[in-house]
């Protein structure tokens, strides 16, 4: 599975790096491709292109505020988590993830 996402917390500091980190072990772990954006206090790092948005199959958005740039993801399946969520129980998320690609896809070989 191809996952995407942003990660940004209230400060902009320690919880966005740490989501950051949780969600990809966790999905690394998982054998999931991923990539997820941070959005600072210094900027926005690791920024996701339209090429990684297109070949997702899911975008996870792990926001404690407001980002910049969620337009992006029109048209895209989107799940919006805390970052206090993805922190404490990425697996768990990772596995979520998981559960509604699969629904979707099934849904879609039904029709």
């Amino acid at each position: 599975m191809k996952i995407v996402g942003i990660s940004a917390c209230t400060i902009g500091i320690a919880h966005t790096y740490i989501a950051q980190e949780k969600i990809e072990t966790a999905a690394k772990k998982a054998g999931d491709e991923v990539k997820i954006e941070t959005q600072g206090t210094i900027g926005i790092e690791n920024e996701l292109d339209s090429k990684d948005i297109k070949n997702a199959d899911i975008v996870l958005l792990a926001v404690d505020v407001k980002i910049s740039g969620e337009e992006r993801f029109k048209g895209k399946k989107v799940i919006k988590v805390s970052t206090e969520t993805a922190i404490k129980s990425p697996n768990k998320l990772i596995s979520k993830l998981h559960e509604i690609v699969d629904k979707d896809k099934q849904s879609l070989k039904t029709k």
